[in-house]
C-alpha cells in the first residue's frame, strides 16, 4: 500500500511536512490505499503536483506505533481529470467499497469530516435525499481508525457497493 499519496494545497498555504495529511491527501497511511484503489483528491494547483510514496508491505488499522513493514515499491498508475467535481477530503474506491477519509486533528473531528463526505458523495452521486442518507449512515456505515501516529488523525467511513446497487444513480 502507498502511505502517501497528495496533490499539493493551495498556492496561499504553506507547504505541508511529510508527515502530514488534510484535503490534498498526503500522508494517510490508509491501508486500503492499494492495488486497484481509485483515490480521488482536490486539486488546488494547475496539474495538481502529485507527489506519493511511503509503501507499506504490511499495516493495520490506525498505524499506531508510527510504521509499519516498510518496503520499497514499482509504483504504475493512472491519472484522470474529473471536470467540475469538487470533493472535500481524499476519497477512495474499491471493488467492493465507497470510502471517504476524514484527516484532522482529532478523531472526533475526523469522524465528522468523514461522515459529511459519505453525505455529500451520497447525494450528489446517488441523489439521495437527507432522509435517505441518515438510513443508509444509519444502516450500512463502517468506520475505521486509519492513521494517528501523525500530527493528523485519520478516520475512513466505508460503504459496501452492494448495500448501494438497488439504488440507481
Amino acid at each position: 500500500m502507498l502511505g502517501c499519496i497528495s496533490a499539493a494545497p493551495g498556492t496561499a498555504q504553506a507547504p505541508p511536512g511529510t508527515g502530514d495529511s488534510g484535503y490534498y491527501g498526503g500522508n494517510m497511511d490508509f491501508n486500503e490505499i492499494r492495488e486497484g484503489a481509485t483515490v480521488y483528491l482536490r486539486v488546488a494547483n494547475p496539474g495538481a503536483l502529485l507527489y506519493f510514496g511511503d509503501a507499506h508491505a504490511a499495516q493495520g488499522d490506525g498505524e499506531l506505533n508510527g510504521n509499519a513493514l516498510e518496503t520499497s515499491m514499482d509504483v504504475e498508475l493512472t491519472v484522470d481529470v474529473v471536470p467540475n467535481k469538487r470533493i472535500g477530503d481524499p476519497r477512495v474506491e474499491t471493488v467492493t467499497d465507497i470510502i471517504t477519509m476524514g484527516l484532522d486533528g482529532s478523531l472526533d473531528d475526523a469522524f465528522k469530516e468523514a461522515t459529511s463526505d459519505m453525505a455529500s458523495w451520497l447525494e450528489e452521486d446517488y441523489k439521495l435525499t437527507p432522509s435517505e442518507i441518515a438510513q443508509v449512515l444509519g444502516t450500512a456505515a463502517e468506520y475505521h481508525v486509519s492513521e494517528v501516529a501523525d500530527r493528523n488523525a485519520g478516520m475512513v467511513l466505508k460503504i459496501s457497493k452492494a448495500r448501494l446497487a438497488t439504488i440507481v444513480k
